[in-house]
């Protein structure tokens, strides 16, 4: 069977929509997730906002003060701290399901994912239409979660195509279509496309895709490199032989619970932390598995989070190990604190299989 039929999944603004399925009184308003920096305040950037703080010019990237000014006349906005752990536990409920519809998985990270899904509908773009519309379908009745989808014979234009209706969109390029989907649309559309290579195009006065395609492969080389010139050649094409290559999440383990009481004492904290690591050292076990980085954060009582992480020498599956280092960078991160902290939490990640005889300090 010759026709690959590939689709690229993405989840509409994520952390926001999150933030609905746990609240969803905050459909109705402009709400922002913010990633507060360890200075306080209003110190930081916009990690997503939902599409109504969208319409006053909030975006990702864009510093919470300046986004702040945008919503002014939104007395309702919402801005909220990330929390990345319950963004994970949706994704990964999401993923399991996507996983079951496809020959090919491919997990890009917590909003995305590839499906190759050729063998299932028998390379008939009628059927992946069905197949897509049954994602949609399952995800929201099941999470509570709208995705947009797009559909094409390859990987590059699927993921341009889940882009071009969205929140809650499908959209559908057959194989003839291809050349005619792309060449309206932007030069940065293209993914991988970065900020300086734009400006690049905009100096030649090039905009578009299809006045892109005006450049013989001979110039593009010449410009960026036989590597990148034959990837935009290709790209305005939209030809793209890259496999859909299984790819489970490289999951991170976390643990984070709101304490008995607010406090900045070291003492009291680290009790909890303790708690905390023993509970992640069992699903690290069970899982079979070795870590490399561990991470403690907590939210404080103004509900700004401060994290602090450290790669290890070496993998390994030891409860000492985990106890040591998160003591240690739960200090670090207590120094100056003057505000007590609320929710604290232990991360694990750069996870590793233990293969062949596992260490001996598995068992600790």
């Amino acid at each position: 069977m010759d026709q690959r039929v590939i689709f690229h999944i993405d989840f509409d603004y994520f952390y926001a929509q999150c933030e609905e399925i746990r609240s969803p009184e905050l459909k109705t308003k402009p709400v922002a997730v913010c990633v507060y920096s360890d200075r306080g305040g209003e110190s930081g950037a916009i990690a997503t906002a939902n599409y109504m703080a969208r319409k006053f010019g909030v975006k990702s990237g864009m510093p919470i003060r300046f986004a702040k000014k945008r919503l002014e006349e939104r007395p309702d906005s919402i801005f909220l701290p990330t929390d990345f752990d319950y963004y994970s536990d949706i994704s990964e409920k999401a993923m399991k399901i996507i996983e079951g519809f496809a020959d090919t998985f491919e997990y890009v990270g917590r909003d995305e994912a590839y499906l190759d899904v050729s063998k299932k509908t028998e390379g008939d773009f009628k059927r992946a239409s069905h197949l897509a519309q049954q994602i949609k379908n399952t995800i929201r009745e099941k999470v509570k979660l709208t995705c947009s989808i797009g559909i094409s014979p390859n990987k590059l234009v699927s993921k341009i195509a889940s882009d071009f209706k969205k929140p809650d969109g499908l959209t559908i390029v057959t194989p003839e279509k291809v050349e005619v989907f792309l060449e309206p649309l932007k030069i940065r559309d293209i993914p991988g496309i970065g900020k300086k290579t734009e400006e690049r195009f905009n100096e030649m006065d090039l905009e578009k895709i299809d006045e892109l395609k005006k450049l013989d492969i001979f110039s593009l080389n010449q410009q960026f490199g036989r590597k990148t010139g034959a990837f935009i050649y290709n790209s305005a094409r939209g030809i793209d032989e890259e496999p859909v290559t299984p790819r489970p999440p490289r999951i991170q383990y976390s643990k984070i619970s709101t304490l008995k009481k607010d406090s900045k004492d070291f003492d009291f904290l680290a009790v909890s932390l303790e708690e905390l690591c023993k509970e992640i050292h069992e699903i690290i076990l069970k899982k079979n598995l070795m870590f490399k980085s561990v991470g403690v954060q907590f939210v404080q009582t103004d509900l700004s989070s401060k994290t602090k992480s450290k790669m290890l020498r070496n993998p390994t599956s030891s409860l000492e190990e985990l106890e040591k280092t998160s003591k240690h960078l739960l200090q670090e991160a207590l120094i100056d604190q003057t505000l007590d902290v609320r929710r604290l939490g232990v991360k694990v990640s750069e996870l590793s299989e233990v293969k062949g005889q596992s260490s001996i300090d598995s068992y600790f």
